[in-house]
């Protein structure tokens, strides 16, 4: 990043940063983090992978789409005190480059607000509303090595417009089997997005959450998970601990707040084997 990172709960924009004049970096690549279903650690998972790639020297755009802007508050920036968020973003009120901003642990937010609630019955009378992150996006993924979708737990507007809008995704699922409902229907949607929206579109992986490595049950379900519907699994499996819980409230993530910690360590291993993914030649 070209500038420090600003303070914790600071709604400072992030510094202009070179354009590629709408032409999209060789390594630029933007992922889906969705699953319809609420408690699977995927607020968790957008922010610790955004740290990890991060730390890897990689330009990082984390972006908010669900009203309960719990991202945008687990990087430490108050959402009440907002003033362009991807709420403006999408209704074309405002451009990408002045909601953005920059955050600790060297990753940059396209934040939320409760305001984005009503964002998507405003775009249900839009045409070509699917496209309205994607056409946003644009003119930023040039400055960036990554962006990452932080999806609301539904299959709305925003979600679609979010897997329209990215070339992978990925799918959180803690390691209980109650949370294989739902996948399929989440997969349906991914195959009309294909169809219709985005050919490019594909699934990264399932991103298995809440893994108790006691637990005969997690280990079931952890194996089970990837024959059952074909997917690629990113391993190591991300371990239950209370430090996931912890790191929101000083605005970190756990790579900052418990940077030794199993989680931690998960969360690394796995944004190093996307790295291997998405940059082979890196």
């Amino acid at each position: 990043m070209s500038a420090a990172p600003r303070s914790s709960r600071s709604t400072t924009p992030a510094p202009k940063q070179p354009r590629s004049r709408g032409r999209v970096r060789a390594g630029a690549v933007v992922v889906a983090v969705a699953n319809q279903k609420g408690g699977v650690a995927k607020t968790t998972s957008v922010a610790s992978l955004g740290a990890a790639f991060a730390e890897l020297g990689k330009r990082v755009l984390l972006v908010d789409l669900d009203a309960q802007a719990c991202l945008t508050f687990s990087l430490g920036v108050d959402p009440d005190t907002v003033e362009t968020s991807i709420n403006e973003v999408l209704l074309g009120q405002a451009e990408v480059g002045d909601a953005v901003i920059e955050c600790a642990e060297g990753v940059h937010l396209l934040p939320s607000v409760i305001d984005l609630a009503g964002a998507e019955a405003q775009l249900l009378g839009r045409p070509g509303r699917e496209f309205a992150l994607r056409t946003a996006l644009e003119p930023v993924l040039g400055d960036y090595d990554i962006v990452l979708l932080d999806c609301s737990p539904s299959l709305g507007v925003l979600t679609l417009a979010a897997l329209t809008a990215a070339k992978g995704l990925i799918i959180p699922m803690p390691c209980e089997m109650l949370s294989h409902r739902g996948v399929g229907q989440l997969l349906d949607t991914v195959r009309d997005v294909k169809r219709l929206l985005n050919k490019d579109l594909e699934v990264v992986g399932v991103l298995p959450t809440l893994f108790d490595g006691r637990s005969a049950h997690s280990q079931a379900v952890l194996a089970d998970v990837g024959e059952r519907y074909g997917l690629p699994v990113l391993l190591p499996p991300i371990p239950k601990t209370i430090r996931f819980a912890e790191a929101p409230a000083v605005g970190r993530s756990i790579l900052t707040t418990a940077k030794r910690s199993k989680g931690a360590a998960a969360y690394r291993q796995v944004a190093e084997g996307l790295a291997a993914k998405f940059w082979p030649t890196a």
